[in-house]
C-alpha cells in the first residue's frame, strides 16, 4: 500500500499528462516553444536534461517536456540515461527488467525494450538493471550506434542524464546531443555550483540550449497567473 502511495506521488510530477491546461503546463510549452525556435536552420532531434545537482528537478523536466512534445503530434521517446539513480519507470508505471543497460551491453532489442507510457506518440527506455559501469557503457560504440538508430524512428528523443557534478554520465552524452537543457533550482541551486556544471558542459563541447528555473514562486497578482488560474 506505502509503495503505491509513492508511485502516485512520483506520477503527480508529470502535470502536463494530468493537468494540460494548467499555469505550469503552459510553461513547459513555451519551454518547447523555444526549443524549437532555438535552432530554426537545423532539425532538432536529440535533447539532454541535466542540473547541477541532485534534486533540482531535471527529471521532472525531462519528463513533462516529453509529453508537450507528444501532445504537438511529435514522436518522442523519453530515455532514462541516469543508470544510478533511475526515475523514470516509476514515473510512468512501467517494469524496469529491460532497458538501456540492456540495449548497451546488446542483451536485449529496441523493440524489446521501447515500452508505452499511456501518451500518444511518447514511448519510453528505461535504464534497466543498474550496471556497474554507467559511464563507460555510455561511452560505447553501442550507444554511438543506438542514437541514429533512434533517429529514425522518433522525431524528438529526450535523454534524461544524471546530475553533472555527481558523475561524467552527462558531459560524456551532451557531447552526442544536438541540445542540452540545464535545470536549477530557484531555492536549492547554489550559484557556484551551476557556474561549475555549466563550464563542465561547455568543456565537453556540449550545445546547451538554455536554462529552466524550477520552483520558482510567481506572484498571484501577476497578469500570467490571473489568465491561466492556478495549476489546481
Amino acid at each position: 500500500m506505502a509503495k503505491k502511495k509513492v508511485l502516485q506521488q512520483v506520477a503527480r510530477k508529470v502535470i502536463t499528462r494530468s493537468n494540460p491546461k494548467s499555469f505550469v503546463s503552459e510553461q513547459y510549452k513555451t519551454l518547447r516553444t523555444n526549443i524549437n525556435f532555438s535552432m530554426p536552420k537545423n532539425e532538432l532531434q536529440t535533447i539532454l536534461v541535466t542540473s547541477s545537482s541532485p534534486g533540482e528537478g531535471k527529471s521532472t523536466t525531462s519528463s513533462n517536456l516529453a509529453v508537450v512534445f507528444a501532445q504537438e503530434g511529435k514522436r518522442v521517446v523519453l530515455v532514462d540515461a541516469d543508470m544510478r539513480k533511475p526515475t523514470a519507470h516509476y514515473t510512468f508505471h512501467v517494469t524496469n527488467t529491460l532497458g538501456l543497460s540492456n540495449l548497451l551491453t546488446r542483451q536485449s532489442s529496441i523493440e524489446e525494450t521501447v515500452k508505452e507510457t499511456g501518451v500518444q506518440g511518447l514511448d519510453i527506455i528505461t535504464s534497466g538493471p543498474i550496471p556497474p559501469n554507467p559511464a563507460e557503457l555510455l561511452t560505447s560504440i553501442s550507444m554511438d550506434l543506438l542514437i541514429p538508430e533512434l533517429k529514425k524512428r522518433y522525431d524528438i528523443i529526450l535523454f534524461d542524464a544524471p546530475p553533472t557534478l555527481s558523475v561524467t554520465d552527462a558531459q560524456v552524452l551532451s557531447n552526442k546531443c544536438e541540445g542540452t537543457i540545464f535545470v536549477v533550482n530557484s531555492k536549492e541551486t547554489n550559484k557556484d555550483n551551476a557556474v561549475k556544471a555549466k563550464e563542465l558542459l561547455i568543456s565537453a563541447k556540449a550545445h546547451i540550449l538554455g536554462v529552466v528555473i524550477n520552483n520558482f514562486e510567481l506572484n498571484k497578482d501577476q497578469n500570467y497567473y490571473q489568465y491561466y488560474g492556478s495549476e489546481e
